[in-house]
């Protein structure tokens, strides 16, 4: 695929709604464009919000105590 050149991607939907497509002045293309990149924004979200769990569900809580850990490099 060449820079710039985009794939075609094709909806059906029912008469009724395409004859009410026609009477709202919309850029359809552009709107499903647009709401289709949300959509992955989002689901790529809740993949790295899934990933950040994961690893939490791994380490010990309280494991590592920040106050502790700065006293004892400055009384080093």
């Amino acid at each position: 695929m060449t820079e710039g050149s985009m794939p075609v991607v094709s909806v059906r939907v029912p008469e009724r709604l395409k004859e009410e497509m026609r009477l709202v002045r919309i850029n359809w293309s552009e709107y499903l464009r647009r709401k289709i990149e949300e959509r992955i924004e989002l689901e790529r979200r809740s993949r790295a919000a899934e990933l950040v769990d994961a690893i939490r569900s791994k380490t010990r809580p309280g494991a590592f105590e920040a106050a502790r850990s700065v006293r004892e490099d400055r009384d080093s």
